[in-house]
């Protein structure tokens, strides 16, 4: 166990704002804090604090900046680049901001939900239906992931196509700056011209800026039909030609258009019970759609069985099958959420979270397939993702019979073949998970100079004690 780089005395000063029942301390409490799921960052903290208010967080970080302890913020722990973990050497204190879980406001009228920061996604989803209301945030974590997490790594997900991400579903925030002092900032506006947009500085920063506390968040009419379906294409060509298709047909109904490759499915199959295929047939390539109608279950589906009919006569889909009911849709999307576990069990992996322009799309995966052969020419390509919003999940999992740790040693090789690839196509190396330590000395090696220059001064503008979850994105 790595002893406390904090003063007992200080650690005591901490505890007694959040009471010692939400001060955690013994190595067993800490532990579920201190790793991320996939088990790539491992920590060491002598504190995890729990507020249960504001004042309390506005107390802490007061206190923290005082004695310039650094102070990492965390959600629902579900982030897969390590910005919410603490660092090995036991100096930091975590702050779980789970407590505060309130929806202080949902109001039908304005199409609005003020909510706290610890709210978990699937709570504000439940909460908005019951309203008949859409919250359209929907991430494979939506179970235990919270909406501050959300908002500090701009989280995206499947809905980004139709609704944008999470930067784009904020109206407004509350947040503790590292001297304590709180900006409130819950506003129900769309439309504020007042100066600088500060929200949008918080939103993405992954805590390294301040804490957020609580949020306004745009809520939409809950679609009146819907209609998913799974469609299998003979290449990523034909998946764009449809894609272009069903935008034309569909416009803002298309709400969701995401492409799997024929071996992820495979190891869907292999590894998540219950998962089966949805098609009779094999594909190369599939893509999961859905149609969402302001109007009735008919117009849905008159959109749907339209845009396949065409994509049918035009060669682009060679089989397809639109979900005969409510649970056959959400088992095709069970389906598309369990892609990402399903890789483990396959053994060591390299993963990319990338984005190019849609329209480059085909070229990047047959381009970036031969970069990944040039390093490992047995390795599996592991290819899904949101092809609608040009963000992919491009997975690279170890040759079958190889080792797993020779394989890890691959990482950086692999990794700048694979970047090299995004970044010839104007693309982005990180698309909806954020920089955190994983990506932060490619971000600052790779950014425009000026770029990095600015992040910079806004980091020391806001935390000039450098408190905010240090060695975190710059």
């Amino acid at each position: 166990m790595v002893a406390s780089g904090i003063d007992a005395a200080l650690l005591d000063r901490f505890a007694a704002i959040v009471g010692r029942g939400h001060a955690l301390t013994e190595p067993a409490d800490i532990a579920p804090f201190v790793v991320e799921r996939r088990g790539l960052w491992h920590g060491h903290t002598p504190l995890v604090l729990r507020p249960g208010s504001v004042a309390e967080v506005s107390r802490i970080l007061a206190l923290a900046t005082e004695t310039r302890t650094p102070i990492v913020p965390q959600g629902g722990n579900t982030g897969l680049v390590g910005g919410q973990i603490p660092g090995p050497e036991g100096r930091e204190v975590v702050l779980s901001l789970a407590r505060l879980n309130r929806i202080r406001e949902l109001d039908p009228l304005s199409n609005t939900v003020t909510a706290e920061a610890g709210v978990v996604l699937q709570h504000l989803q439940e909460a908005a239906d019951a309203a008949d209301r859409l919250f359209p945030l929907s991430l494979g974590a939506q179970g235990s992931c919270q909406i501050g997490g959300n908002l500090s790594s701009n989280a995206g997900g499947t809905g980004v196509l139709a609704y944008g991400n999470a930067r784009e579903l904020c109206m407004g925030l509350e947040v503790v700056l590292p001297t304590g002092e709180i900006l409130d900032d819950l506003r129900k506006l769309r439309k504020d011209n007042t100066g600088y947009d500060l929200k949008n500085l918080f939103v993405g920063a992954e805590g390294t800026l301040g804490v957020i506390t609580a949020a306004v968040l745009k809520l939409f009419p809950r679609p009146k039909g819907r209609e998913v379906a799974w469609i299998a294409v003979p290449s990523p060509s034909a998946a764009l030609a449809l894609f272009s298709r069903a935008v034309d047909r569909g416009g803002a109904g298309l709400t969701a258009f995401e492409l799997v490759a024929d071996i992820v499915i495979d190891f869907a199959v292999r590894h998540v019970p219950g998962a089966i295929r949805a098609l009779g047939s094999r594909s190369p390539w599939y893509v999961l759609v859905e149609i969402s109608s302001g109007r009735s279950p008919e117009d849905a589906r008159d959109l749907v069985e339209q845009i396949l009919a065409e994509g049918m006569e035009e060669g682009w889909v060679t089989d397809a099958v639109i979900a005969a009911s409510l649970s056959q849709s959400a088992a095709f999307w069970r389906l598309r959420e369990a892609l990402s576990d399903s890789q483990k069990p396959e053994g060591a992996s390299i993963k990319h979270d990338i984005a190019v322009p849609v329209a480059s799309i085909p070229a990047f995966i047959d381009e970036a397939a031969r970069a990944v052969a040039s390093v490992s020419p047995a390795a599996r390509v592991v290819c899904f993702g949101h092809m609608g919003d040009g963000n992919l999940h491009y997975n690279i999992s170890q040759p079958v019979g190889a080792s797993a740790d020779e394989f890890l040693a691959l990482y950086r090789p692999m990794n700048k073949a694979v970047h090299d690839v995004v970044r010839a196509m104007n693309g982005s190396i990180s698309a909806e998970h954020g920089i955190g330590r994983l990506k932060r000395d490619e971000l600052i090696a790779t950014a425009p100079p000026v770029a990095i220059d600015l992040m910079r001064r806004v980091k020391a503008a806001f935390d000039p004690a450098g408190i905010m979850n240090p060695g975190k994105v710059i």
